[in-house]
């Protein structure tokens, strides 16, 4: 085995975990495409502050996962954690608040420096979609439905869980971190050295704590439902009718937060126990607040994010490589000939491959390794006439076809 490695926590994807990836990748771009949603790609890595701004200087992300250098020309980047910063950026940037409501999906690798685990890498990817422009209730439904189709599509959406909860609106939010605040006060002592420094900052924050004792006293603080205004859970009900109408089920899970501010109302998170332990696959909510935060117009904003390693790992279906087709010349003149009709075949649509070297058996052994759905033999003798054999790999039968009918001749395998 080589000396070298691929960086820890980062991993390659070789063909057929390659397959899988893109089949989780071009399945969310179809079924965005059906919900109206057209695909955006951002640079992979950003000015810091887009992200400082966005994810809170007390968040992990930020403190401790971030992927951040000096440019030659001394400014500070950093690699993408994730991409509804990115994706806001660039509304901002293209000056496209003219043009909402906008819908966008994208797919592509993000960057956290976090213990690697199963499902979970410093170098990731992820699938997700951004619906700005869209201030009712109906968005939230919109984009989980979205999410409950991408699901069912790769064949996972029996093994999750969609868990939702409210945090409500500015003024619910602010009564509900008001009473942790009062809450945690009291118990100083015994929090954690991040969640004291949460305390003030970010308190909503401590309720996502994987500290043991943390988790103790979060059991029995107080409940965000108790503190929503009568906007706050109007909008709720409304967000549980449309999925009721849609047929989606969900469970309500009121200790499932966002920590930042610029969050409001919806939050869910998809999540399955088919991978270990507890794990989320698919998560999001609105986010109202975000885009003027960052300098830009007040902008209501709903989206989700999908692990795709984790997605893949999940999808329980095969995903087959290609199956192609293999020309076998066998003498001079169909050495030739071969290199012509595979590039007429390539051009026609079909996956081909040359088989140049052994004999017949040794060729017809390798196509078959290939999971090649066809062989044409072209022998000398045969091109005089203008023909090749055409042989089915899976059930043996062969037939001579006129080269000028081979196209034709091979329809039935695309």
């Amino acid at each position: 085995m080589s000396s070298l490695q691929p960086v820890r926590g980062t991993h390659d994807l070789l063909p057929e975990d390659m397959r899988r990836h893109r089949e989780v990748l071009e399945t969310g771009r179809a079924v965005a495409n059906r919900f109206g949603y057209d695909e955006i790609a951002t640079p992979i890595f950003e000015k810091t502050e887009v992200f400082k701004r966005t994810l809170g200087d007390t968040s992990d992300v930020v403190t401790k996962e971030m992927y951040t250098f000096a440019t030659k020309g001394g400014e500070e980047i950093t690699l993408r954690p994730e991409n509804t910063a990115g994706v806001a950026r660039a509304f901002m940037s293209n000056g496209l608040s003219q043009q909402l409501p906008v819908k966008y999906f994208y797919g592509g690798p993000m960057f956290r420096h976090e213990r690697p685990q199963k499902g979970r890498q410093r170098q990731f990817h992820q699938a997700g979609v951004e619906l700005l422009g869209v201030e009712k209730p109906q968005g939230d439904v919109e984009i989980i439905a979205l999410g409950v189709h991408f699901l069912k599509e790769l064949g996972v959406y029996k093994d999750t869980v969609l868990e939702l909860n409210t945090l409500g609106d500015v003024e619910s939010r602010t009564a509900y971190r008001d009473a942790l605040v009062e809450y945690f006060s009291k118990f100083k002592d015994e929090l954690s050295e991040d969640s004291l420094d949460r305390l003030e900052k970010n308190p909503l924050r401590i309720l996502d704590s994987k500290n043991e004792g943390d988790r103790k006293l979060v059991a029995d603080a107080p409940v965000f439902s108790d503190y929503l205004n009568d906007f706050s859970k109007d909008f709720f009900a409304q967000v549980k009718t449309g999925l009721d109408d849609l047929g989606i089920a969900y469970e309500i899970n009121p200790r499932l937060v966002r920590g930042l501010d610029y969050y409001c109302h919806t939050a869910f998170e998809f999540t399955t126990t088919a991978l270990g332990a507890q794990g989320t696959v698919l998560a999001g909510g609105r986010y109202d607040g975000l885009i003027k935060m960052m300098g830009g117009p007040a902008t209501p904003g709903v989206g989700w994010a999908s692990g795709i390693e984790r997605l893949s790992m999940l999808m329980t279906r095969e995903v087959s490589a290609p199956k192609p087709v293999v020309i076998i010349p066998m003498g001079e003149v169909a050495d030739k000939r071969a290199p012509v009709l595979a590039d007429e075949l390539r051009y026609a649509g079909y996956r081909t491959e040359l088989g140049y070297s052994g004999n017949l058996k040794k060729r017809l052994n390798r196509a078959n390794k290939q999971n090649a759905c066809v062989a044409i033999i072209m022998g000398d003798d045969e091109l005089t006439e203008n023909s090749a054999t055409v042989r089915d790999l899976v059930s043996g039968d062969q037939s001579l076809v006129k080269l000028d009918e081979l196209v034709a001749k091979l329809s039935i395998y695309r």
